[in-house]
């Protein structure tokens, strides 16, 4: 062990964990140990114990990192501050006890109907009312990642991982940012989740907070800023470790 935290990525919906590539080279340069979970996008509930059992395989202090959804699963984890020392958001969903993903998104007094841009395509024992939902192709790249060359937004797309409907409706736990130091990176150009809602998000939950001109993805179109943020929360946590 180096004396530095375990650097845990979690990805949101119609992503993976290739959107953390350049964040990963970063850190690595820094002597970090990094893992990009592979989230398995089927309800904020289980996909937290999914991380849970991750991290129970982890000896060394984590900073979890959400892009996203993946931000209403390191809320949700049970971790916090025993091992997991910082929680970081991408443009993430910093949630309170009770509250979904698709709620949080009118927290700002706008609101994003996921209903009228996803695709939902059925998969076994998903019942009714539920499906996978994807992110319809065709507006993609000027949804998800407009600021990125459109080639790539495209590619994105074919490859996106879908999120089971009822994800985005699932109300979230007890939040961990209420017993573990957070930091959010707020996406002034997301389309995705609305500016407003993050900002919300942000100062409730404490955070120490930075906006950055960016699409929903940050961490792909300007992964040195991203990577400056969990640097500063990896910092702080080397702290409280050592003390």
């Amino acid at each position: 062990m180096n004396g530095k935290p375990t650097i845990v990525l979690v990805h949101g919906s119609f992503a993976d964990s290739s959107g953390w590539n350049d964040v990963v080279r970063n850190l690595h340069q820094g002597g970090y140990t990094v893992h990009g979970i592979s989230n398995p996008l089927r309800g904020v509930h289980s996909d937290a114990e999914y991380l849970d059992a991750f991290l129970d395989t982890i000896e060394s202090p984590v900073v979890l990192v959400g892009h996203s959804y993946g931000g209403a699963v390191i809320t949700n984890t049970k971790h916090a501050p025993d091992k997991v020392k910082a929680l970081v958001y991408i443009a993430g969903f910093a949630l309170d006890e009770g509250e979904s993903p698709g709620v949080a998104t009118g927290l700002g007094g706008e609101n994003v109907d996921l209903s009228q841009v996803v695709v939902v395509r059925p998969f076994p024992g998903a019942g009714e009312g539920n499906g996978d939902a994807y992110l319809n192709p065709e507006i993609f790249p000027q949804v998800f990642c407009q600021d990125l060359p459109e080639e790539q937004g495209r590619i994105m797309a074919a490859l996106q991982r879908p999120s089971a409907l009822a994800s985005l409706l699932e109300p979230s736990g007890p939040p961990a940012w209420k017993s573990a130091p957070s930091w959010y990176m707020i996406a002034t150009q997301d389309r995705v989740i609305p500016p407003s809602a993050e900002r919300v998000m942000a100062a409730r939950a404490g955070a120490k907070t930075v906006e950055i001109d960016s699409s929903h993805v940050p961490m792909i179109s300007h992964p040195d800023k991203v990577t400056e943020l969990i640097l500063e929360a990896a910092m702080s946590a080397s702290s409280l470790v050592s003390h």
